[in-house]
């Protein structure tokens, strides 16, 4: 795991002397994701890359970055793992495509690919997860690349005028802020979709005119083709479509047998290193299959590690260290007291490079810090939830679906129009008296809830509905001056055909929320410690397979990811397993009410909002009473604001 940065265009009229100060500036801040190496490379000509190194495979020199293929035709820097480089050796040296290799990086053998192959046919060949940009002398070309699935980030876009224009990229944000052409100009649409999702998804960022390059994308771009080409290598979308229509024939017992095979072979590829390797372990179905497969598969005790806390609600460790007893794996906890996990808030805007509100980003970055302390590579169980059916909220919004979608249209809209008709204060006015005989669900904050209900109905498909149950904010009458960009969530929906309603959110959230706010969150986290993660659920083959596996096997009475609970139950006694999902959280509802709340206070001001001018002052100021009175939990909303404001507080001369 590593970090990478580049421009194109700054060498005219500079030397090569200044060309690399501004290459090692701009790899200096992302230093935390690569302490063990730095390079860079500039031909003079326009064209700059840097890397920062953390060491996993060949730790020797013969692993240093930026790499030149043999010929001298291809300079890449590259983040990320390839899992399958030595069958990609094997099948060059088979062909006579080989070069006489200097080292046994998986960057080494990129590079061989690209000469025999071409970049797009190698990078088809990949297991792995990956960012990298990669220059070719002859045609002048620089192509960025990012894995399918969305595993590793990369930030590009062209900054400056003219022949002053500059094109810059980046493993992070905070990497293209450090060079000259960058105007750092705070993108008010795009706050308008944090606001909506407390992330901000791919392709915007937080920046005017800097993207991040969409997951299963290659991009091309030269000093004489300026305008950005795009082009998808493989979509989750099209998968989606077509495993459901050629869904897998065989039996149960065949399709689990399968299913552990794939997942093994994932697993047994991940664990390739050369440097100490463990798992995060919650005790989940997720975590414990993958740590389940890696002992199974291991000579030693799997080093594992899992955080807990002293409020029940909250804490899973002790299910965690029952599986690891049961596993017999090397095992590690930490009980964490509130006050370490606060002490993680003032770091969160320096870690997320642009403003990231998803509030197990604390707990994330507490289990990353403490695998770190024993080992430097960390396998995990995300994505198991978006390839098998693991969240309540896909069969409760198609539930609703199903009965909204009874109603004919018109008196669904006759029916919202009627309780638009007042506001919500005015309903809780008018239902103040009758709220001890009204249903449970109605007597906290009713013409809230109403509202609620009157947007269920306006919903026109269920993409509709799953938008407002995720919504922490309607942004355009909150973010001043901002405007809501098009989604596939909101006003751009995919072309999902023949998927079912649980089928097309569970699609929906593989695209949008796995990658831009789940794999954020990780990256960002073990990253800011120097730890590499490794998710084994998403590689390819599975996420392609899991796609087949007929619904039915994902939910059967009323149990979620069954088929994947056949696979651990292989390992795991079911007792260890079967209770209530938790998620992986911290109480920051209370602690806004709290420790947190003088640290709340003082970003929420409403002179400092309106001194600021990004947010309405009023529906913030009256959420955070609300909030505070007890009268509703919203911390998730809050949280989204709080971490802007916090996240704009660390960027001096941001506009």
């Amino acid at each position: 795991m590593c970090g990478l940065v580049g421009f194109l265009g700054i060498g005219r009229g500079h030397d090569a002397h200044e060309a690399a100060a501004v290459l090692e500036r701009m790899a200096d801040t992302i230093v935390s994701r690569g302490p063990d190496d730095a390079g860079v490379w500039t031909d003079g000509s326009g064209i700059g890359l840097a890397h920062r190194r953390l060491s996993i495979l060949d730790l020797s020199a013969a692993g240093h970055q930026p790499m030149t293929g043999p010929s001298g035709r291809h300079v890449i820097v590259f983040n990320g793992e390839i899992y399958n480089h030595l069958d990609l050796r094997r099948e060059l040296e088979q062909s006579g495509l080989a070069p006489g290799w200097r080292g046994h990086s998986d960057t080494e053998t990129l590079l061989a690919g690209f000469a025999a192959w071409g970049i797009r046919a190698t990078v088809e060949r990949c297991i792995g997860m990956f960012a990298f940009a990669v220059w070719d002398t002859q045609a002048r070309v620089l192509t960025l690349g990012r894995d399918r699935l969305g595993e590793k980030p990369l930030y590009y876009g062209w900054q400056g005028a003219g022949d002053e224009a500059c094109f810059l990229f980046g493993s992070e944000l905070k990497a293209l802020r450090a060079h000259p052409r960058c105007a750092a100009e705070i993108d008010r649409d795009a706050l308008c979709l944090l606001m909506r999702h407390n992330y901000i998804p791919a392709p915007h960022s937080i920046y005017r005119g800097i993207s991040k390059l969409p997951a299963g994308c290659l991009l091309t771009v030269s000093p004489d083709r300026r305008e950005p080409r795009l082009e998808t290598y493989w979509s989750l979308a099209e998968v989606a479509v077509s495993g459901v229509r050629a869904p897998f024939a065989g039996s149960d017992r065949q399709a689990t047998d399968a299913l552990e095979d794939l997942l093994k072979s994932a697993v047994r590829q991940q664990m390739l290193a050369d440097v100490p390797l463990g798992a995060f372990l919650s005790g989940g179905i997720d975590s414990s299959t993958v740590v389940a497969l890696m002992q199974a598969q291991s000579a030693r005790p799997v080093r594992t590690f899992s955080i807990g806390f002293h409020e029940p609600g909250y804490n899973e460790a002790e299910h965690a260290l029952a599986v690891a007893r049961h596993l017999g794996t090397d095992h590690t906890e930490l009980y964490v007291t509130p006050e370490q996990a606060l002490d993680v808030i003032p770091r969160l805007p320096a870690l997320y490079c642009e403003p990231f509100a998803d509030s197990s980003q604390i707990p994330t970055f507490l289990v990353s810090q403490l695998a770190r302390r024993h080992v430097t590579v960390s396998l995990s169980g995300d994505a198991g939830d978006e390839l098998f059916a693991g969240y309540g909220r896909y069969v409760r919004n198609s539930r609703h679906w199903e009965r909204i979608a009874r109603l004919p249209r018109v008196l669904r809209k006759l029916a919202a129009g009627g309780i638009r008709a007042l506001s919500p204060e005015a309903w809780n006015a008018v239902l103040g008296p009758l709220r001890p005989v009204l249903p449970g669900s109605l007597r906290a904050a009713p013409g809230e809830k109403l509202h609620q209900g009157a947007r269920k109905l306006s919903a026109e498909r269920i993409d509709d509905l799953y938008l407002q149950s995720i919504s922490r904010w309607e942004p355009e009458s909150l973010v001043i001056g901002g405007c809501e960009p098009p989604t596939c969530l909101h006003g751009r929906p995919l072309p999902l055909e023949g998927l079912d309603g649980i089928q097309r959110l569970m699609a929906l959230d593989a695209i949008t929320y796995l990658p831009d706010d789940i794999l954020v969150k990780v990256d960002r986290a073990a990253m800011g410690v120097s730890l590499e993660s490794r998710v084994p659920f998403l590689d390819h083959r599975v996420v392609e397979f899991a796609w087949r596996i007929p619904q039915s096997m994902k939910l059967r009475d009323g149990t979620a990811k069954w088929i994947l609970r056949q696979v651990l139950y292989r390992h795991v006694p079911r007792e260890l397993i079967e209770r209530p999902k938790k998620g992986f959280a911290v109480p920051v509802g209370d602690w806004l009410r709290g420790p947190l709340r003088g640290w709340a206070e003082g970003l929420l001001d409403e002179s400092r909002l309106r001194r600021e001018g990004f947010f309405d002052p009023a529906p913030v100021r009256r959420t955070w009473a609300e909030h505070l009175s007890g009268r509703r939990n919203a911390q998730y909303p809050l949280w989204g604001v709080l971490m802007f404001q916090a996240w704009l507080e660390n960027q001096p001369g941001s506009r």
